[in-house]
């Protein structure tokens, strides 16, 4: 499925900018930025869970915001892209 996650971290401290480092990396090693908080994730219900769960334990949640729009299986009748920075397909061949 995929699971559209952005996220809104303080960075007006040291501890903030920490954080959103360990959120923004957390997110790269499962999904694809399409914008500078945005990420698209293809996630089975097991790597969803873990990765809410790791999020939840990053984020202070009385500065900091989480959201997760869960795009399901027919996401791609979902999404809409117009303008720059082409989207991609999660379901597509990985060309390293």
């Amino acid at each position: 499925m995929l699971v559209l996650v952005t996220y809104d971290v303080n960075t007006g401290d040291k501890a903030g900018r920490s954080r959103l480092r360990k959120v923004a990396k957390e997110c790269v090693n499962v999904g694809q930025r399409v914008q500078k908080s945005v990420f698209e994730c293809s996630l089975d219900w097991t790597q969803w869970l873990e990765l809410k769960k790791k999020l939840e334990n990053l984020i202070n949640p009385e500065t900091d915001s989480l959201r997760f729009y869960l795009l399901g299986n027919n996401w791609k009748n979902r999404v809409e892209h117009i303008g720059a920075n082409p989207g991609y397909d999660p379901d597509g061949p990985l060309i390293i």
